[in-house]
């Protein structure tokens, strides 16, 4: 089984071997077992159920809320010639039934499916007919109310295993779980018997830092002097980004910023440009960096921490992919704890606002109350705020928590590619009367996309004008005439935020809000907001043992490369050389008395420094005695 695991892996992927954990939940997978992979960002998680699906019999069923990467993999499985397909909020219900039809009998070998899509009817009906081999969940932690991303679609994930033949494997991954939400990943999904296989959450060549600054950009310029390579530097807002942007090139480095907000052409150019490395510095949201596979990241900088230990790993951890000796750096202010507390106040709004803004909505696309159900609307959030008057963060928030309530979905990142089908077989084009620049926009369309008869595909516009030498718009306005004349199907991409309604429009003043969508959620935000203020405020305790400890890992070993192992105790030695000269002391101690003489000589670090430590703790701490000559602990 090696020897073909390997073979499929170098034959379509190209690699000879597998990174760690890589081969043990494939085997996991083709062994029929229920698995749950814990593998931290930039660990290969994709190719844990593509590799095994392609020496299975049927389809794989990835289900994940990540529309960018949905597309990204499947374009890449397209590119080595496996059939693969997409299901996602914002297509079409014609495009829908082809991709679920080609699933059915054209051999495919993955279905990418957002969690949103699995309940309606549609693909209800078309569920017992496709021949699923296993079931994915990617993200899964989202499943579960613990965590920092849950979103209850997910919770319908469970009523697709009941329609499968009950020896379907279920994978579940994710590159963030605490315990609580591990064991619920398994509860949620029906797991026949646990089985979680993880990497270890370590991370030897990455150095967390916390400083403490009130001129953040000062500090940026300073660190981006000293410390050479790639840059990542998070805000969590899309202004600041282009903010920061602009401060970094006036000083002299090559820098983009990136956020949801900008158009299809725009992001691939810039992140095309940073992952060449002709540009050097990212300021983004968190909207970069899901699936950007860059292993020669030397700085992830963070300018606002994020409200959870969860996010702020997941962030961190694009640094260093390659193992080399890289820095997460985290830039706090001596406000930061008050704007991460304030953070809640806009994730939470009063719920009488929350109504007054479900309320604006249905005004704002004028929906009358007892209507609406399965509306979907563009959704302009800037001119809706500015029209009622309310804030954007706070409308936002108010969103999610509709969706939460099950009033509504609310899609911030609506399909933003192009697509296009041809409705005409290739000899009939042959013998169509077209322009001239239909004719070549139709050959280059031809020559740069496959499938296109069978499927739809993205397409891109900008490569298309460029091919046939003429202006995006001129070959906009061709597709849409070839499309009116049913000779293509075109779908534009979409630009903005999309509000769907699961329901029909209520009155505002019978909204149910639950206490699992409001003060259940609440409760835990604020649970996670105060872990990163304990993180961003500790002096003492090493932050990479923070961060295990968080995260369920135990570890009696210090860093040594972080701040605040780096950083110097009173007792005049650093504190991971303090700590494990303690630590050694102790356990040498262990119910006896020594000679000092002996332990100087027989603790971990060089004499000198033992000595200082073992001075310093009979002096300052109660625990240790010496008389005559020998040291004992109590």
């Amino acid at each position: 089984m090696t020897s073909q695991l390997l073979e499929t892996l170098e034959k379509y992927w190209g690699y000879k071997q597998f990174r760690p954990l890589q081969e043990d939940i494939i085997r996991s997978v083709l062994d029929g077992k229920d698995t749950l992979g814990l593998m931290p960002t930039g660990g290969g998680k994709s190719l844990t159920f593509q590799v095994p699906t392609m020496t299975m019999d049927g389809l794989c069923l990835v289900i994940t809320p990540l529309i960018a990467l949905m597309k990204d993999q499947v374009d890449n499985l397209r590119a080595l010639n496996i059939k693969a397909a997409t299901v996602y909020s914002g297509m079409t219900q014609d495009e829908i039934n082809k991709h679920l039809d080609n699933c059915i009998f054209g051999d495919y070998k993955f279905l990418y499916i957002s969690p949103e899509r699995i309940h309606t009817e549609l693909f209800k009906n078309k569920l017992p007919h496709l021949k699923i081999c296993l079931l994915v969940v990617d993200e899964s932690h989202c499943i579960s109310q613990w965590g920092y991303d849950f979103r209850p679609s997910y919770l319908r994930i469970a009523e697709i295993r009941k329609v499968l033949p009950p020896e379907t494997p279920v994978l579940a991954l994710t590159a963030t779980a605490t315990p609580d939400v591990v064991e619920d990943i398994q509860d949620k999904l029906l797991f026949r018997k646990r089985n979680v296989l993880k990497k270890s959450f370590v991370r030897d060549n990455l150095a967390y830092v916390v400083r403490s600054v009130e001129n953040k950009t000062d500090e940026l310029i300073h660190i981006l002097q000293n410390v050479e390579g790639t840059a990542i530097i998070y805000t969590r807002n899309r202004q600041h980004t282009a903010d920061i942007a602009k401060e970094l090139q006036q000083a002299g480095f090559s820098a983009h910023f990136f956020h949801a907000g900008l158009n299809r052409d725009d992001k691939i150019f810039r992140q095309d440009a940073w992952k060449r490395g002709e540009c050097r510095i990212m300021v983004a949201t968190n909207a970069f960096g899901m699936g950007i596979d860059k292993a020669d990241v030397r700085l992830v900088i963070h300018v606002d921490m994020p409200g959870s230990l969860e996010e702020y790993f997941q962030e961190a951890g694009r640094a260093g992919r390659d193992g080399k000796k890289s820095y997460a750096i985290a830039l706090c202010a001596s406000a930061e704890t008050s704007k991460l507390k304030k953070r809640l106040t806009d994730e939470y709004p009063d719920k009488k606002l929350i109504a007054n803004i479900y309320d604006a909505l249905g005004n704002y696309f004028q929906i009358a109350v007892g209507f609406g159900i399965f509306m979907t609307r563009d959704f302009p959030i800037q001119d809706f705020c500015r029209k009622f008057k309310f804030s954007e963060n706070q409308t936002h928030s108010a969103l999610k928590i509709l969706e939460l309530a099950g009033y509504i979905e609310y899609v911030e990142e609506p399909d933003s590619n192009s697509r296009l089908l041809f409705l005409v077989n290739r000899d009939e084009l042959y013998h169509l009367q077209l322009s001239r620049l239909a004719d070549e926009i139709i050959q280059v369309i031809l020559r740069s996309y496959t499938g296109i008869f069978a499927d739809y595909v993205f397409i891109d516009e900008s490569l298309i004008a460029t091919r046939t030498h003429s202006s995006r718009n001129e070959v906009y306005n061709e597709l849409i005439s070839l499309s009116k004349s049913h000779i293509i199907n075109y779908i534009p991409r979409k630009k903005l935020p999309q509000i769907v309604y699961t329901r029909d429009r209520e009155e505002s003043r019978r909204l149910s809000i639950p206490r699992s969508a409001f003060e259940v959620r609440q409760k835990r935000s604020e649970e996670r907001i105060s872990k990163v203020i304990e993180y961003i405020n500790e002096q003492n305790i090493c932050r990479s043992r923070m961060l295990l400890h968080y995260f369920g890992e135990k570890s009696d070993t210090d860093c040594r490369i972080c701040d605040v192992c780096l950083r110097k105790t009173q007792s005049g030695v650093r504190t991971w050389e303090f700590n494990t000269a303690r630590d050694a002391l102790i356990a040498a101690l262990n119910g006896k008395s020594e000679q000092v003489n002996v332990l100087a000589y027989s603790l971990p670090l060089e004499k000198e420094k033992n000595l200082v430590v073992m001075r310093y703790l009979l002096d300052n701490d109660d625990r240790f005695h010496l008389k005559d000559g020998m040291m004992s602990f109590s």
